[in-house]
């Protein structure tokens, strides 16, 4: 089975559409689709390479009295300039291009966070005699350290920088001396350090190595660290947070404290990510999933079990209707099918061999084993067996948005990115050998359709070849794996090498000399789950959907509650035209229009005894601004248009 991954770049996250072709189907693995890795932070920094590309920048705002600034930070293209939407209007940004170094990009960088780690853990025991320490790395935007300590405060942060910044300012050396796994041991005995004793025991090379800060303090480690604490730059360093860990990750085992810190080359880049950081918070899709009541999680339901509230199923319809039309225009059968099915049917396809630890445990109905699918890929298989083909029907494509369920442990559930049970946007093509290029185009042409929809525009193609394990033959697989490359290369999109693995299911059809042969199946998903999908349409838009797309697109306002009965009105005659309208009322109008703009909602008709009087409304745009008093004909046909067009007013 050759894969072809396609990944879209949005502002901060990775993006990922799966294809994946098998000679004889069906999988017995998935990753996921749709791929967003969260960190610490409320979203992980997205990578392009060995680098991440923020971009700092201020923009001026115009005002009556002359020009106000601010401040802020984006992920955009290379280009020197950017819009982005003011309260009223589109302001004009210049851009200040800051590339984020990596571990793997820059040696500096690493040996500045692991030497930051040891820094921070000189300054805990000195302010803190009695902490004992633990292990301190370097991690992906800045390193941590573990302490068996009491619990720390935001205040205590702040002294243990202080003192960072003073042996920093010191620029004490960093030594490295080897010693023998005897003298080592008198030495943490001879500081009673218990748990580096049992660091002390797990490591199996001799001699160990030690690294020493001055002649002050000590730790065991490996290294990598810079030559001397003068070497960072002390306002390119930040404590972060601190949060309980369990040493060694045991519960049975003492709860320790740990204490994040980024450090950077210097203070600029550490601006970019705080900045981004700053970003990420603002657009973290489980606090605006919150406030703009799109869905929930609900504790009394259990974890990872998504709730669609109002608003945001009006999102999900406009997206799987959107899903459904284009597949249908592209030659796709939809397909439903069940949530659960025979446990044999999952041994058929592998699944309880190689994949039991993502399933649920199996339920008995009269004494037969039922199993909750994980994945939807042999229930299209069945939906192909239930007739014998001919060569003369493929392609076959079929296209389900199939919900499944997958066991995830509590720990790793993360809002709508991580979740127990999802809707895949699962499809298949059943073809022959000669028809494989042009289908796997068809699924490009497909996959950058969609998307473009939704405003993604930006990919990165990984192609995966056969494995070392794989089943087929290898005339078939030189014929998948060309194929994918002939159609990206028809493209013009460059790919990355991965891989994956296949597995055969027993699906036949009838060829031109009425033998059986098998076809080809390929496995391809585009928005990877509606879940996912979702949160990453709530992120990349901070919420502010789209007209088009918007749950809610217009929200009118009555001056006084005089006017509420035409605010009616004029709200039926919205909906009845198609346009998703609300009235809100029972507050004083600033308030109502301040509801509304924290709400997001792109348009406001404020109606006043005048509206009521001439039989028209006071149209305000989140991002045009006021747009003036029109007749309610007139403000149809803009929000029709605009919708229609997929723009904003």
């Amino acid at each position: 089975m050759a894969v072809l991954q396609r990944m879209v770049l949005s502002s901060h996250y990775l993006f990922t559409s799966s294809l994946r072709l098998s000679p004889n189907p069906t999988p017995i693995s998935h990753s996921s689709s749709l791929f967003l890795s969260p960190s610490k932070t409320p979203f992980s920094l997205s990578k392009t390479a060995l680098e991440r590309e923020i971009r700092v920048f201020g923009f001026f705002r115009r005002s009556k009295n002359g020009f106000s600034t601010t401040s802020s930070a984006v992920a955009t293209e290379s280009t020197e300039t950017a819009s982005v939407a003011g309260d009223n209007a589109q302001e004009e940004v210049l851009v200040e291009k800051i590339v984020l170094p990596t571990n793997e990009s820059s040696e500096k960088l690493l040996r500045i966070r692991h030497t930051c780690a040891h820094v921070m853990a000189m300054a805990v025991q000195k302010i803190f005699p009695d902490a004992k320490v633990t292990i301190g790395p370097w991690i992906e935007n800045g390193f941590y350290y573990d302490f068996d300590m009491e619990p720390l405060t935001d205040k205590d942060l702040k002294r243990i920088k202080k003192e960072m910044d003073r042996i920093i300012g010191r620029n004490l050396p960093l030594i490295r001396e080897e010693v023998s796994r005897d003298e080592a041991q008198k030495r943490i005995m001879a500081v009673n350090e218990q748990y580096k004793m049992e660091i002390l025991e797990s490591i199996k090379e001799d001699p160990i190595t030690i690294y020493h800060i001055g002649n002050d303090w000590w730790d065991l480690c490996a290294g990598p660290h810079v030559e001397s604490t003068g070497t960072i730059d002390r306002k390119a360093v930040e404590l972060e947070s601190v949060a309980g860990a369990y040493w060694r990750g045991d519960t049975n085992k003492p709860m320790l404290q740990r204490i994040y810190g980024t450090a950077w080359e210097n203070e600029k880049q550490l601006e970019a990510y705080l900045h981004f950081k700053e970003e990420a918070k603002r657009r973290d899709h489980r606090r605006l999933g919150q406030d703009l009541d799109l869905f929930s999680i609900q504790d009394e339901a259990g974890g990872g079990l998504v709730f669609w509230h109002p608003k945001g199923a009006i999102v999900r319809h406009i997206v799987e209707d959107t899903w459904k039309k284009i597949h249908m225009d592209h030659g796709y059968d939809l397909l439903y099918t069940p949530h659960v099915a025979r446990a044999d049917l999952w041994k058929i396809s592998g699944h309880l061999d190689f994949y039991k630890e993502n399933m649920y445990d199996q339920m008995k109905i009269e004494e037969e084993l039922y199993q909750l699918r994980p994945m939807n890929c042999p229930y299209h298989i069945l939906v192909y067996k239930r007739k014998l083909h001919s060569y003369r029907d493929f392609p076959i494509r079929v296209a389900e948005l199939g919900t499944v369920y997958r066991y995830e442990l509590s720990g790793s559930l993360h809002g709508l990115f991580r979740v127990r049970g999802f809707t895949q946007d699962d499809a298949h093509i059943f073809c022959l050998e000669d028809q494989i290029k042009d289908e796997i185009r068809g699924v490009l042409d497909l996959t950058e359709k969609i998307l473009l929809q939704f405003g993604f525009s930006k990919y990165e193609v990984n192609l995966s070849t056969r494995p070392e394990k794989a089943v087929g033959g290898d005339d078939i697989w030189e014929k998948a794996t060309s194929a994918l490359k002939d159609a990206l290369d028809d493209k013009g999109w460059n790919y990355q090498v991965d891989f994956n693995l296949p597995q055969r299911f027993d699906i036949t059809y009838v060829d031109s000399n009425s033998e059986k042969q098998r076809p080809i199946m390929i496995h391809r998903a585009v928005l990877g789950s509606l879940e996912r999908f979702f949160g990453v349409l709530i992120e990349h838009y901070a919420g502010d959907f789209p007209l088009w797309l918007c749950p809610i697109q217009a929200r009118v306002l009555p001056v006084t509650d005089t006017q509420l009965d035409y605010c009616k009105e004029v709200t039926s005659k919205l909906k009845a035209s198609g346009i998703r309208a609300e009235v809100c009322s029972g507050e004083r109008l600033p308030k109502l229009i301040r509801n509304a703009e924290k709400q997001k909602i792109p348009l406001m008709a404020v109606v006043g005894p005048k509206e009521v009087e001439t039989q028209t409304v006071t149209v305000r745009s989140r991002f045009g601004g006021e747009l003036g008093t029109i007749t309610i004909e007139d403000f149809i046909g803009i929000c029709k248009k605009a919708v229609e067009n997929r723009t904003s007013v």
